[in-house]
């Protein structure tokens, strides 16, 4: 295989793993050779020194670990930056990557004044009953800019199509308004700037003027924000800046904003005063309307049965739908025509059983006092403080749903308490759920911080 062969199947796990906006943020433009791979050593080349510093400290055994999946001899990873002189003339101590070994992500291909990718549309959004809501909500929006929902926030679990959705409302707003200056980043890069800014003693002054003069910020993974002081702070001027002049901002999380830790109480409040609209898990229809439309896209569309298959063992999420259809796709090649409904059940199957996750009791507690915030022993006292009792309970409710221990063993484990009170723990978060949305969502955030790869 090339250099970008290879690099390209190690992306393709690497953003299995990842968030799209981190996926996008980090592996854009990025390369690999393996020309010392004799050595043991493969170069990846990355676009500046703070992506390089950014790759080496936070994922670089992810990547080892995929690259090592095609090449067993790669023992280590080196990463140089490609940069130019201002006489446009390389570095010497760079290497340069020969045009036609460059892997282009036409997937990521954003205009670089905006940030917007033009593939995302409203019209290629899939609506259903999990996010018509939000769709409905970002339709108005995009009709009544700075006038209706100010801000707007899309919330929802990972793989969901908040991006898409943000993405699309920015070009459907740049189509209808085309002198309004839009610009869509993560927070992610958004702290990545300002972080690097400050460690360079630079003035702040035209990362200010970037974020504060515009007339649409679309900002995508907003809970990144949160337990960062200096940008939550800078954040905060911004959002009143824009906010009193009359601007039209656009959010995304993966959850409501009452529900992330740490974030700071005036920032929360700011989220809340406009609408949130949620987006759940899609439906067996929208699922398969999702792998049809995908398909078409494909250059080996696959059998109507199988994609009727694929939806319905494939249920959390849209991203996983993606990597299903491509792994389809991706045998449908080495064939060389499309697979029967059997062998994409064995294709599945595989996929399937890599993302069952089995959970301990010890992995339930501390998910829910590190939710709550609590030291581990609070949860097995007697006491009835409310902000003791409500995750105690929660506690057992998750070993009753989701380790499938009986009443008498879940009473034994919380300190030799009868089976009664786990019974009545269980029914009780049972019935509460069917009629808090802060509980639901308090929940699903600790099954997600549970079952996180």
């Amino acid at each position: 295989m090339t250099n970008e062969e290879v690099w390209q199947k190690t992306l393709g796990e690497i953003e299995l793993g990842v968030s799209r906006a981190t996926f996008a943020t980090w592996f854009q433009n990025t390369s690999l050779s393996l020309e010392n791979k004799q050595g043991g050593v493969a170069i990846v080349f990355v676009p500046n020194a703070f992506a390089k510093d950014w790759l080496q400290k936070k994922y670089h055994k992810c990547i080892l670990k995929a690259l090592r999946s095609h090449y067993e001899e790669i023992k280590n990873i080196e990463y140089h930056v490609v940069s130019q002189k201002s006489d446009g003339v390389p570095h010497a101590r760079q290497k340069i990557i020969p045009p036609n070994e460059q892997l282009e992500f036409k997937e990521f291909s954003s205009d670089p004044n905006t940030g917007l990718n033009p593939k995302y549309t409203l019209d290629s959004f899939i609506v259903g009953s999990f996010n018509e809501l939000a769709y409905t909500a970002a339709m108005s929006v995009t009709k009544n800019i700075a006038t209706l929902y100010n801000p707007f926030l899309v919330s929802g679990g990972v793989g969901l199509g908040k991006t898409h959705l943000l993405q699309a409302m920015g070009n459907e707003i740049k189509k209808s308004a085309p002198n309004f200056k839009i610009l869509y980043l993560t927070s992610e890069r958004f702290a990545s700037e300002l972080i690097s800014l400050l460690q360079n003693r630079e003035p702040v002054q035209s990362f200010k003027d970037k974020y504060r003069n515009v007339d649409v910020l679309i900002m995508d993974d907003i809970q990144f924000l949160a337990g960062k002081s200096k940008t939550e702070e800078e954040f905060f001027h911004t959002f009143n800046t824009l906010s009193e002049q009359g601007k039209q901002m656009i959010f995304s999380s993966d959850k409501p904003p009452q529900t992330i830790l740490n974030l700071a109480e005036r920032l929360r409040s700011r989220f809340e005063a406009g609408l949130i609209a949620d987006i759940g898990e899609p439906e067996y229809e929208a699922r398969l309307a999702i792998l049809q439309l995908k398909s078409r896209e494909k250059e080996y569309p696959q059998n109507l049965e199988v994609l009727e298959y694929a939806a319905s063992v494939i249920q959390r999420n849209i991203r996983e739908l993606e990597g299903a259809l491509n792994l389809l796709v991706a045998r449908s090649k080495m064939k060389s025509q499309p697979l029967t409904l059997e062998e994409a059940k064995v294709v599945l199957e595989q996929l399937t059983s890599r993302s069952k996750k089995i959970v301990t009791i010890q992995q339930i507690i501390q998910a829910v006092v590190e939710f709550y915030d609590l030291d581990e022993k609070e949860l097995f006292e007697r006491s009835r403080r409310r902000e003791i009792v409500k995750p105690r309970q929660v506690a057992m409710y998750l070993l009753r749903e989701d380790f499938h221990g009986s009443y008498p063993y879940i009473g034994q484990k919380f300190g030799g308490r009868d089976h009664t009170t786990a019974l009545h723990a269980y029914e009780k978060i049972s019935r509460v759920l069917k009629s808090d949305s802060k509980l639901v969502e308090e929940v699903k955030a600790i099954r997600e911080k549970l079952y996180k790869s």
